[in-house]
């Protein structure tokens, strides 16, 4: 049986049809099992395909030429959600028309059609926002949520673990992630009763006669989220978003601080040649596009978030994502480890105790990237 196809709002980022178009086509060399769906102007994707062909036979283009702007409020952008490029790609989700969606459009704006749209998974009360961040191993980290709840309590943070494990078992082979959530200090009386209550709780459900396919490793502090050590980290979309936006500063101060000391002088420069192959290890393993592609997990249907500014190889990255995730089933294998937990599990405790996490108005950045209202 064929795969479902991906759609790909053409129109989202800020370079539009011309990088998405290219992005989808490398991505499609690896799964040339899938077909696609393109939304956007139809003048502008046939133009672009003509230096695609093999996307062009697979592909169905949907006309479209109402797009949603990168500073638009979502409350005001889900009205237009029938007649504009995002939500119509997401819409073909819903319709089963797609299995997937792919924009690079307004975060907020994606957000609030797909939960419309979607809707959450069954025993899934809010989705959240995952993305994968570099480490100094050889996997990457899967860090949510990134800016869909400013909030969360223990029952979501509980929801956020599952659904972070199952992702990772995805993109990156553990059959049992390390799970860690995000907190102030390591040790078990630090943080609010809603981490501590979601720690006893995933420290049950994962220990031995615990049905969780994750291993529980307690929490973790910001500065070792990059270094490896854990494979899931987990927290609420406030926190989880101010952390995120810490490391892309990071990031870019370092590649920025060796770049003003290469070519400082002449030494420098000639010391620039000679250290080369490491500095463009470095360069490759901090560039965005190799990271591209947050994930709204929780929702009843795949959809991908990639980078406003990413290039056709970050589209390409995050149309792989939708893939991958269709290919293995990502909702199936979140259900099945809601399953395991059993519903009676996840009560709300402390602090937490029936706390409503609240819709982000904004756009943050949601990638390794930053850009303010795509990311």
């Amino acid at each position: 049986m064929s795969l479902p196809r991906i759609a790909v709002d053409a129109m989202g980022g800020d370079e539009g049809v011309r990088v998405m178009v290219e992005g989808a086509a490398i991505a499609r060399r690896s799964h040339e099992k899938f077909n696609f769906l393109l939304v956007g102007d139809r003048q502008r994707i046939e133009r672009a395909l003509e230096s695609h062909p093999g996307l062009g036979s697979a592909s169905e283009i949907l006309h479209c030429d109402d797009v949603i702007s990168g500073d638009e409020l979502p409350s005001r952008a889900i009205r237009r959600a029938k007649t504009t490029s995002m939500g119509l790609a997401v819409n073909a989700v819903k319709q089963g028309d797609a299995g997937a969606a792919v924009s690079a459009g307004n975060t907020g704006a994606l957000m609030a059609m797909s939960k419309i749209a979607l809707r959450t998974m069954p025993g899934i009360d809010r989705p959240a926002l995952a993305a994968l961040l570099p480490t100094l191993e050889q996997h990457d980290v899967v860090m949510l949520d990134l800016g869909a709840n400013t909030e969360a309590d223990t029952r979501n943070l509980v929801q956020f673990a599952i659904m972070g494990a199952a992702y990772s078992r995805i993109v990156n082979g553990f059959d049992k992630p390390s799970v860690r959530l995000l907190n102030i200090g390591t040790e078990e009386i630090k943080g609010t009763d809603a981490l501590r209550d979601a720690a006893a709780q995933l420290s049950q459900a994962s220990g031995n006669g615990g049905g969780l396919d994750l291993a529980f490793d307690g929490f973790v502090e910001s500065d070792k989220i990059n270094r490896g050590e854990t494979h899931v980290v987990v927290t609420d979309g406030f926190s989880g978003n101010i952390a995120l936006k810490a490391i892309e500063g990071s990031a870019r101060f370092v590649t920025d601080l060796l770049k003003q000391a290469f070519t400082s002088s002449l030494r420098s420069k000639i010391g620039f040649l000679v250290s080369r192959p490491a500095t463009e290890l470095l360069r490759h393993h901090l560039d965005p596009n190799n990271h591209n592609g947050a994930v709204f997990l929780g929702l009843n249907g795949v959809v991908v978030k990639s980078h406003g500014s990413a290039t056709a190889k970050g589209v390409a990255h995050a149309v792989n994502v939708a893939a991958r995730l269709l290919e293995n089933d990502l909702t199936k294998r979140i259900a099945q480890d809601l399953a395991e937990l059993g519903e009676g599990a996840l009560a709300h405790n402390g602090n937490g105790r029936g706390a409503a996490a609240k819709d982000s108005e904004t756009a943050p950045a949601t990638t390794t990237g930053g850009d303010e209202a795509a990311a």
